[in-house]
């Protein structure tokens, strides 16, 4: 869900923003560029170098790590930072890609605000690990399992949102499969619940933790393993 990551901003229309950046970008030829990329949530940044633009197309070199991820999300972030020679968060459209050579042409640009940059956490996915919950909400207690998951949150899957309001305070109990041996860890967590996305099943329930000193210990644990799986995973891809 690359289009979570940002927030698209047009100037003037589309095309003109377009060749306002290739405008741009033409006398930065030589210059090094802070891209970024998420891979199952993670962040995937580094620097890339501009080697030419033509036909309002812009070849980079990249790291390869980053190729990989580019081919993948088909767009790719450009990050204005202190250190930046782009004033502007910035998106461009791969129209090439080779991880082997690490070269990436990007093209129909256009201005952004990078919204992840301001996760206070990194998330991470659970792709095929079983990861249940249960919701103890008043009386009831409610199924729903894992989309993704950080120090400060969790994105649940659910298929009944009944008596699920924005600002109700709530516990869980996280059921995570455990990578060494298959097993479930079981995390319970008070949180607050602060957003209801969806029209339809599934909706995705949106939670603040706030757990207690055991249980932020426990979270810890398990996204730090998660972490070294998918950049293990995002090496052996680019390999």
């Amino acid at each position: 869900m690359f289009f979570t990551y940002y927030d698209k901003v047009i100037r003037g229309t589309e095309h003109e923003d377009g060749l306002v950046i290739i405008q741009f970008l033409k006398g930065m030829v030589g210059q090094t560029f802070s891209f970024l990329n998420y891979y199952k949530e993670i962040p995937v940044s580094y620097d890339a170098r501009l080697i030419s633009v033509e036909n309002e197309m812009a070849e980079f070199e990249i790291h390869e790590y980053q190729a990989k991820v580019i081919a993948l999300e088909k767009k790719v972030l450009i990050r204005a930072h202190v250190k930046s020679p782009v004033p502007d968060d910035l998106v461009g459209e791969v129209f090439y890609v080779n991880t082997a050579r690490k070269k990436a042409i990007l093209t129909r640009f256009h201005y952004a605000k990078i919204r992840s940059d301001l996760r206070r956490f990194v998330r991470v996915c659970l792709d095929d690990r079983r990861a249940d919950v249960d919701i103890y909400l008043d009386n009831d207690i409610i199924p729903a399992s894992v989309r993704d998951i950080s120090l400060g949150g969790v994105a649940l899957q659910v298929s009944d949102p009944a008596g699920i309001e924005p600002g109700k305070e709530v516990n869980l109990i996280l059921k995570l499969e455990a990578h060494e041996d298959a097993s479930l860890r079981e995390i319970g967590a008070a949180c607050t619940i602060t957003r209801l996305l969806g029209s339809a099943p599934d909706y995705t329930c949106i939670l603040e933790f706030h757990p207690d000193r055991h249980s932020q210990q426990a979270l810890a644990y398990y996204i730090n393993q998660r972490q070294v799986e998918i950049i293990r995973e995002l090496k052996e891809l680019a390999s």
